[in-house]
């Protein structure tokens, strides 16, 4: 009887210690998933700062497009005016109103 109650005694130890090491080993892989969670997440979070900077960089290109495209347009809009052409005459080409009085510099 003696015999019976150290065999259990001992399975149960062995018992004891075999759920302690599984737990172990749990525990275990369960920190190595955790720890590559966490450098995967790092990555990602560098990549989508990188990509985020590089959206704003883009977007302050289209704003900048979008402003030239709008000063196109008005200089389109302005070039088609009589007071215009009349600019460019006198700028470019010298030439005055029938009405206007040229005074020359010596």
């Amino acid at each position: 009887m003696a015999a019976r109650r150290t065999r259990r005694k001992k399975a149960a130890y062995r018992k004891k210690v075999q759920n302690r090491f599984s737990m172990f080993l749990v525990m275990l892989a369960l920190l190595m998933v955790l720890a590559a969670v966490y450098v995967s997440s790092i990555k990602l979070q560098d990549r989508l700062d990188a990509l985020e900077a590089q959206s704003a960089l883009l977007q302050a290109q289209i704003d900048a497009e979008k402003e030239r495209a709008e000063e196109i347009e008005l200089l389109r809009k302005r070039s088609q005016t009589k007071e215009y052409y009349e600019e460019i005459a006198k700028e470019k080409l010298g030439l005055v109103n029938a009405d206007e009085i040229v005074f020359k510099a010596e």
